[in-house]
C-alpha cells in the first residue's frame, strides 16, 4: 500500500509540474510580446506573474532590439529531489516593434534595391 501512495503522489506532483511548464512558458510568451509592442514594464510584468505558477521568478533582459523573458517556477513537493531536471521554465523572445527601419506593417517583407 504504501508503494501505491507514493507511485499516486509522485504522478500527481509530475502532472503539477508539467502544468507549471506550460504556464511559465505561457507567461514568458505573453510578458515578451507585451514588451516589443510597446506596452509599459510594469503592465507586462504584472501580466506575467498573472500567468505564471505562484512564486516563479520572472526576468527580463535586453539586447539591442531583442527582449529575452525567462520564467523559472519550482518543482512539485514529491519531485523537489530532482533539482534543476525537474524545475519547470519557460522563455521567449521578441523583436521590440518601434524599429526605426522597419516601415509600414511587419507582415510584409522588406523591400529591397
Amino acid at each position: 500500500m504504501p508503494a501505491v501512495i507514493l507511485m499516486v503522489v509522485m504522478a500527481l506532483s509530475a502532472m503539477s509540474t508539467a502544468l507549471d511548464q506550460v504556464r511559465c512558458l505561457d507567461a514568458a510568451r505573453a510578458t515578451a510580446r507585451l514588451l516589443a509592442r510597446g506596452d509599459s514594464p510594469e503592465r507586462a510584468i504584472t501580466q506575467g506573474r498573472a500567468l505564471a505558477p505562484p512564486g516563479a521568478e520572472l526576468s527580463v533582459r535586453q539586447s539591442g532590439q531583442d527582449l529575452e523573458v525567462r520564467v523559472v517556477g519550482h518543482p512539485g513537493p514529491a519531485l523537489a529531489w530532482l533539482g534543476a531536471r525537474a524545475t519547470p521554465q519557460g522563455s521567449a523572445v521578441a523583436a521590440e516593434e518601434d524599429d526605426p527601419s522597419v516601415t509600414g506593417s511587419t507582415l510584409r517583407p522588406p523591400v529591397r534595391p
